[in-house]
């Protein structure tokens, strides 16, 4: 899937700057420093921020076009980041069939966002993705941690509502699966 930069501002702190100036010196001069670099700075900001990449192509003289090409060749670097409340829309081939993609396209309108994109105050973010392995709940979505299966269109407002106040700071309740009608099956 095509990746997408963000137009939210970018922030960082001096912690933020200080790990990542550690990070580029310890693999400066080394060959293939790049991707642990990448995977590191993820690490540190949570996503690779146009701005990190460019002072990472600049410490290890390299090209910031090849910064940006391996962020957006391998599939683990994100370019945007996520909302306190991160939605995957799956849209591999069983889900795809079932109708993920009229979902996404149905998020997209209630969020005001597209895919890779972000609410403007960073509650919501919202991706499409490939399997999640749960293809016998098609179309399936995931809100942080909870899974939703054999979901219809009408179903995403007021599963939305659960999370508009919600604060996911508990993570008590992952790793359980919802189907229509909220019906617990994991825990």
């Amino acid at each position: 899937m095509k990746k997408t930069m963000t137009a939210v501002p970018f922030t960082e702190t001096a912690e933020q700057k200080a790990q990542l100036d550690a990070i580029i010196e310890k693999y400066k001069g080394e060959a293939g420093a790049l991707m642990p670099v990448l995977q590191q700075a993820q690490d540190v900001y949570g996503y690779l921020p146009k701005e990190v990449q460019k002072r990472i192509a600049l410490a290890l003289d390299i090209p910031v076009s090849e910064v940006f090409g391996v962020a957006t060749f391998y599939s683990q670097f994100q370019l945007n980041p996520k909302g306190e409340i991160a939605i995957a829309v799956c849209l591999g081939t069983a889900c795809y069939v079932k109708g993920s993609g009229i979902l996404m396209e149905k998020l997209e309108t209630l969020l005001g966002i597209g895919n890779g994109g972000i609410t403007e105050d960073l509650k919501f973010s919202l991706d499409a993705t490939r399997c999640i392995g749960a293809c016998g709940l098609a179309p399936v979505l995931t809100i942080g941690e909870d899974v939703y299966g054999r979901l219809e269109p009408n179903m995403l407002e007021g599963i939305l509502k659960k999370y508009q106040e919600f604060r996911y700071t508990d993570h008590s309740r992952s790793n359980m699966i919802f189907l229509p009608y909220v019906r617990q099956i994991g825990g």
